[in-house]
C-alpha cells in the first residue's frame, strides 16, 4: 500500500512540474511576440480599412420558287430602412472589381437556387416576401440574400473556348433602361456587366430610369454609381415606356455597337465576343445572346448547351413564340451548334446593334407606346431591308422571366395591339388580313405611320411573301390550311386553347370557355 501512495503522489509530483514549465514558456513566448503582435494588428486594421470601399389571295408562286440562302422595395419615407436593406450584403459586393475569394457554398453560388422554408419566417420576412412578389411578380426575398456579385458556372460548351475572335473589336455602349425596379435584381444586372466585359471595350453603361418612383432608386442609386467611371445614370421625367426609353438611351450613348439590356438579367462569363464579333464583320449583322432561364422563384440560373438553343419565330396573332432551329439551318451550319445560327425574329430584350446600322434602318417606330410588338417590328425590319438577324449559341445571358410585367401601362389602352397594327399597317402586307381576322377587325386608334412606310420605302425592302420564303419558310399559312376554326366540344361549351406562356414552347393544351375571339382557340389543320 506504502508503495501505491508513493506512485501517485509522484504522477502527481510530474503533472505539475509539467503544467508550471508550459506556463513558464507561454508567457515567455508571449513577451517575445508582443511587438510582432502589435505590427500583424497595425497591419490587418489597416488592410481592414483599405477594404471598406389575313386575305387569302397568296401568290402561291413565291412558295414553287427555289430558297434564296442569305449571307425589396422600401418605403419612401424610411431612409433608416433603405440603409438597413442595403446592409445585407457583403462590404465585398460592392466592389467595382470581381471578388478574388468567393465562398462556393453561400446562397446562389454558382448559379444556384435559394431555398428556404416560407413557413419558417418572421412576420417581418413573411411581409418582405410578400411585399417582393406583389411589387416585382419575381422572388425579390430570394433575390436579397444571393450576393450581388454571386458567381456563375461558365455555360459556354468546350468548342466555344477554341473560338477565335477579331482583335479589333469596337467599343460598345450597354443601354439598360428600369422602371421601379428591385434594388438587389438592378445592382447585379450591372456587376455581371462590369466584371464579365472586356474594359478595354466597355465604352459606357448607360442606365435610362424610365420615371422610377421607389426611393431606392433615386439618391441612393446615384451615390452607389459613382463608384463606377463607364456608368452613368439618365433620367426621364416623365413615363416614356421601353421603346422610347431605349430611344433615351440610344441619343445618349457614343460606342460604335449598342447592346441593349433588360434590368433583371446577368451576363455570364465569355457573353460579350460571340455576340459582338460578327458585327465587327458585318455592320448589317444584328445578334441576340443565347437567353437563359433566372427562376422567378429561386434565382437558379438554367444553364443550356448549344444544342439547345432555339430561334424566334410568330403566329398569326403576332405573338412572339420560341422553335428548336430547323433542319435546313442545321444543314447550313454543317450541324455546328456552337456556330450562330439565323433567326426569324428576336424576343427582343437583350440584342446587339451597330448604331450606323440601327440609325440606318429606322432606329425604333416612335409611335409604338410602352412595349410589345416592337421586337416583332424590328426582326421584320432587319431582315427585309438588308440585315441578318443571328442568335450566338456561345454568348450567355441569363433572365427573369415574368408572365406579366408589375407595372401598368398607365391610362392609355390596347397598347400592345395599337402597336403590332402599326407593325401590320407598314411590313405585313396583304399578309396583315392574318392578324385581322384575330382582332374581328378592330384596329382602333394606332396613329400615323405614313412617315414609316417612307423609310420602307426609301430603303427599297422586300415584301413581306420575301421574308416568308427567304427567312420563315416553316410558318404556316393559313391560306394553305384545308380546315380553320374552333375545336368545340359537343357536349359543353368549351373549346380548345392554347395558353399564352411566354418563353416557353411545347405549351400544354387546355379547354375554357369559348369566346369567340378568335386569338388562341383559332386552329388550323394542315396536310403536313
Amino acid at each position: 500500500m506504502t508503495i501505491r501512495f508513493l506512485k501517485r503522489y509522484v504522477k502527481k509530483g510530474i503533472i505539475i512540474v509539467t503544467l508550471t514549465l508550459l506556463i513558464t514558456k507561454y508567457v515567455s513566448y508571449l513577451s517575445l511576440n508582443q511587438t510582432s503582435t502589435e505590427k500583424t494588428d497595425a497591419k490587418s486594421d489597416k488592410m481592414a480599412n483599405g477594404k471598406a470601399a389575313v386575305i387569302d389571295s397568296v401568290r402561291s408562286y413565291w412558295r414553287e420558287k427555289k430558297r434564296v440562302m442569305r449571307k425589396s422595395d422600401l418605403d419612401a419615407s424610411n431612409i433608416e430602412a433603405l440603409g438597413s436593406a442595403l446592409s445585407e450584403f457583403d462590404e465585398d459586393d460592392w466592389k467595382p472589381s470581381a471578388r478574388a475569394k468567393t465562398d462556393l457554398k453561400a446562397p446562389g453560388e454558382l448559379g444556384s437556387p435559394y431555398i428556404f422554408n416560407k413557413s419558417q419566417l418572421t412576420s417581418k420576412e413573411k411581409l418582405e416576401y410578400e411585399t417582393g412578389w406583389k411589387k416585382n411578380n419575381f422572388n425579390e426575398f430570394a433575390s436579397n440574400r444571393i450576393s450581388l456579385q454571386r458567381s456563375l458556372k461558365d455555360p459556354r460548351d468546350k468548342e466555344c473556348h477554341n473560338l477565335t475572335y477579331s482583335e479589333n473589336l469596337p467599343e460598345v455602349s450597354i443601354i439598360v433602361t428600369f422602371h421601379n425596379e428591385a434594388w438587389s435584381v438592378l445592382i447585379r444586372s450591372v456587376y455581371s456587366i462590369l466584371n464579365r466585359t472586356p474594359d478595354s471595350l466597355l465604352k459606357e453603361v448607360i442606365l435610362v430610369d424610365d420615371f422610377s418612383s421607389l426611393e431606392h432608386l433615386k439618391e441612393p442609386l446615384d451615390q452607389f454609381m459613382e463608384q463606377f467611371q463607364k456608368v452613368k445614370i439618365v433620367r426621364a421625367t416623365e413615363r416614356q415606356g421601353l421603346i422610347r426609353a431605349r430611344l433615351r438611351g440610344y441619343r445618349e450613348a457614343v460606342g460604335d455597337v449598342l447592346v441593349f439590356l433588360d434590368s433583371h438579367i446577368e451576363c455570364a462569363e465569355g457573353w460579350f465576343e460571340p455576340l459582338i464579333d460578327p458585327i465587327a464583320r458585318n455592320w448589317s449583322t444584328v445578334m441576340t445572346p443565347v437567353i437563359d432561364v433566372i427562376d422567378k422563384e429561386t434565382f437558379q440560373y438554367g444553364f443550356q448547351a448549344a444544342s439547345a438553343t432555339n430561334v424566334g419565330g410568330f403566329d398569326w396573332s403576332l405573338m412572339f413564340t420560341w422553335h428548336f432551329v430547323p433542319e435546313t439551318e442545321q444543314k447550313r451550319r454543317q450541324n455546328k451548334h456552337y456556330l450562330p445560327v439565323r433567326s426569324p425574329t428576336m424576343a427582343g430584350g437583350l440584342f446587339a446593334i451597330s448604331r450606323k446600322y440601327f440609325e440606318h434602318i429606322g432606329t425604333y417606330d416612335e409611335g409604338m407606346d410602352i412595349w410589345g410588338g416592337e421586337n416583332l417590328e424590328l426582326s421584320f425590319r432587319i431582315w427585309m431591308c438588308g440585315g441578318t438577324l443571328l442568335t450566338a449559341p456561345c454568348s450567355h445571358v441569363g433572365h427573369v422571366f415574368r408572365h406579366t410585367p408589375p407595372y401598368s401601362f398607365g391610362p392609355k389602352k390596347n397598347v400592345v395591339k395599337n402597336n403590332l397594327v402599326r407593325m401590320a399597317e407598314v411590313w405585313l402586307d396583304d399578309f396583315k388580313y392574318y392578324y385581322y381576322q384575330h382582332i374581328n377587325y378592330t384596329l382602333g386608334n394606332y396613329g400615323d405611320v405614313s412617315a414609316r412606310r417612307a423609310l420602307r420605302a426609301n430603303l427599297q425592302c422586300h415584301s413581306f411573301d420575301w421574308y416568308l420564303v427567304n427567312v420563315y419558310p416553316e410558318l404556316l399559312i393559313p391560306a394553305e390550311a384545308l380546315y380553320s376554326g374552333e375545336i368545340r366540344s359537343k357536349a359543353e361549351p368549351l373549346c380548345l386553347e392554347s395558353p399564352y406562356r411566354f418563353g416557353k414552347i411545347n405549351k400544354p393544351l387546355t379547354v375554357f370557355h369559348c369566346h369567340g375571339q378568335k386569338g388562341n382557340q383559332y386552329w388550323l389543320y394542315t396536310g403536313r
